[in-house]
């Protein structure tokens, strides 16, 4: 039986673009501390080696930059240019460390195929407009047998919880976020298998998954 949809929250890209665009200024004072202690996890979750390329969906504001060592390459995009110009400044803050940003849609990457060692999004997949889309795209730009790593709120396994949200899931849209994303659906329809999942931040409404596609499992 195929896979139910992810989700039954629509989100438009020009209302993404507009919600960041108004948040930028405050996006750090609202989101930094509260989600931070998941991109720390999340970044010792990448287990980037010397020379690796890593690719970093939906960068915002570039919180995540200042734990990305010295000997990797990183690339971030964002749809957002508010989010960017902030995220320049974190980078420019950084020293040495080798970090191209760029203007980009999560879900029509302009890279070749198999272009990065990891591929990286932190609360990203519940604000883009087809979060199947963006994930199909990163797993096109992983090399083989690379990484992919997502730290993304999804819907909850617990069934008051669970309803809960989805009877929030058409207000918050209106604030271009997802509260109903289901993981196993969206990580079948994207083509991935989840290789380990934890919950991080306090309170652990969050979670980090390390994944890979379907097509690079070993038999």
């Amino acid at each position: 039986m195929p896979a139910a949809a992810p989700s039954i929250a629509p989100v438009e890209r020009s209302s993404v673009e507009r919600f960041y665009a108004q948040m930028a200024g405050a996006y750090d004072l609202m989101f930094g501390p509260l989600l931070q202690a998941g991109r720390r996890e999340a970044v010792r979750s990448l287990r980037l080696r010397r020379g690796d390329h890593l690719l970093e969906v939906g960068i915002g504001t570039g919180l995540t930059t200042a734990f990305y060592p010295s000997h990797c390459r990183v690339t971030g995009i964002d749809i957002s240019e508010p989010m960017l110009r902030k995220a320049r400044r974190h980078v420019g803050d950084g020293g040495t460390r080798q970090i191209t940003l760029s203007r980009m849609d999560a879900t029509a990457l302009a890279f070749p195929d198999e272009s990065f060692d990891v591929v990286y999004a932190a609360y990203v997949i519940s604000v883009v407009p087809d979060p199947v889309q963006a994930l199909q795209e990163m797993a096109r730009v992983c090399r083989p047998h690379g990484r992919i790593v997502l730290l993304n709120h999804f819907r909850s396994t617990t069934p008051w919880m669970a309803n809960a949200e989805r009877l929030m899931a058409g207000l918050a849209a209106r604030a271009a976020i997802r509260t109903d994303l289901h993981l196993p659906d969206l990580l079948a329809l994207a083509g991935l298998r989840a290789q380990s999942i934890r919950k991080v931040n306090t309170p652990r409404l969050w979670t980090l998954v390390e994944c890979q596609r379907l097509d690079w499992q070993e038999h």
